[in-house]
């Protein structure tokens, strides 16, 4: 796989996992009373917050794997499982259960950039599994650095969307955010596909095999 297009499957892999879009309605909630500047600031915290966490664990998930003494073909499997329902959800046009629930809102409000924000609306399952699978996956110098670049873009975007969310929101309005939350969706299940069967065949290779 080249550098372009790998960059493209992980930037679209990581977007629409962590979904800016739909996180938009929960932030604004959130940030109803705040001003421009302290919406900005918290966006801030939040996305730094997420990149810091992505990066360990996509550098970390080896030691994971042997710490565990799980396969990362086990782990993609699962990642998959994961990936199919919060599509299912975003496919619904409605957050998933991963995201975020009122209690962690009303029990974190005096920090919301950290939680809920940041984990786990921003850096949740899906795309915490998605940055230890591609690291995995990435055998190459380039290739790795490839995958911290795109989670960079991604985490850029996520704060260019929220810090400018009221605004996006009028423009797309409910059913324009509903119609993206759909699009995103049906790509996230079928990267939630791909990545079950690629763990799957050679665990069953492996076991046919024996």
């Amino acid at each position: 796989m080249d550098i372009f297009t790998a960059g493209l499957l992980y930037f679209t892999s990581f977007f629409t996992l962590i979904n800016p879009l739909g996180i938009m309605p929960v932030f604004i909630s959130m940030t109803s009373d705040l001003e421009d500047s302290q919406r900005k600031r918290i966006a801030g915290k939040a996305v730094i917050t997420a990149f810091i966490i992505l990066t360990a664990f996509a550098f970390s998930g080896q030691i994971l794997f042997d710490f565990f003494n799980i396969s990362v073909h086990s782990f993609r499997m699962a990642g998959g499982i994961i990936f199919f329902l919060v599509g299912y959800d975003m496919l619904q046009a409605r957050i998933g259960k991963t995201k975020v629930d009122s209690t962690e809102i009303n029990t974190y409000v005096t920090d919301i950039s950290i939680t809920p924000l940041a984990i786990p609306m921003i850096c949740g399952p899906g795309a915490i599994t998605n940055a230890i699978v591609l690291m995995e996956d990435s055998d190459t110098i380039a290739l790795k650095i490839t995958l911290i670049v795109s989670i960079s873009l991604t985490i850029f975007v996520t704060y260019i969307v929220l810090w400018s969310s009221s605004r996006i929101i009028k423009i797309l309005g409910e059913t324009g955010n509903k119609v993206l939350m759909r699009l995103m969706g049906l790509i996230v299940m079928v990267i939630a596909i791909e990545f079950f069967f690629a763990g799957l065949k050679p665990v069953l290779q492996d076991i046919l095999g024996k």
